[in-house]
């Protein structure tokens, strides 16, 4: 690596201004309306941001369900996943899967690009470190929420609520917000209310982790 690459890598973001301070955009807002721009085409923004408090418990349970079932227990690494992926993809012969916990999602989403590559993995990892150090849990999964994209051009919670399901985040019922979950991997391709076979498949599996891990028993409740 030279030594612009390696400058590159180990100059970081400063995430501790995420505290108290929310985004006004995010690195993937701003590619997907650069790529839009670049094929002739305007794409909208949908993004409403809320606190914590007021998206619905369903959606973060079910969120933490489908992305990163131990996240409030890790340090930002979920070791078994990044095992398992390692395996795909040294049986794949290439970079696919990436074991990514809901604080390396953020980390990606607000500063990154989606390259494929293991320099940006790298850098990936040291900014989730980052926010793991510097910011609580609740926080992390409150940006996350808020930021995470939910179809073209919806991002956040509450946006997806209202375009899929024509109503406030806080108001999704257990069903609804396992839908929302069951997208994530794809949100561009799958609609929660075109309810293909991967996506039922998926959304019975959060389902069925929800049931074995009920709401009050897990810090999801408290905004």
């Amino acid at each position: 690596m030279g030594v612009i690459g390696l400058s590159w890598l180990i100059t970081l973001p400063d995430v501790r201004l995420l505290a108290q301070t929310n985004p006004t955009s995010t690195a993937l807002m701003d590619a997907r309306e650069a790529q839009a721009k670049q094929q002739g085409r305007s794409i909208g923004r949908h993004w409403v941001w809320v606190p914590l408090s007021r998206i619905s418990p369903h959606l973060r349970h079910a969120v933490v369900a489908a992305e990163d079932a131990s996240f409030f227990t890790h340090e930002g690494f979920d070791w078994e996943g990044i095992r398992g992926a390692a395996l795909s993809n040294l049986e794949a012969g290439q970079l696919k899967r990436g074991g990514s916990t809901i604080t390396q999602q953020l980390a990606k989403n607000l500063y990154l690009s989606s390259e494929r590559s293991l320099v940006r993995k790298a850098r990936e990892a040291l900014i989730a470190r980052s926010l793991e150090r510097h910011l609580t849990k609740k926080r992390i999964l409150e940006l996350y929420l808020n930021i995470a994209e939910w179809g073209k051009g919806v991002y956040g919670a509450e946006a997806a609520s209202r375009h899929h399901f024509k109503k406030p985040s806080r108001d999704l019922t257990a069903d609804e917000a396992a839908w929302l979950a069951a997208i994530l991997p794809s949100p561009r391709r799958y609609d929660p209310l075109r309810k293909t076979s991967f996506l039922t498949r998926r959304h019975d599996r959060i389902r069925k982790w929800i049931d074995r891990h009920p709401i009050h028993t897990a810090p999801f409740a408290d905004g």
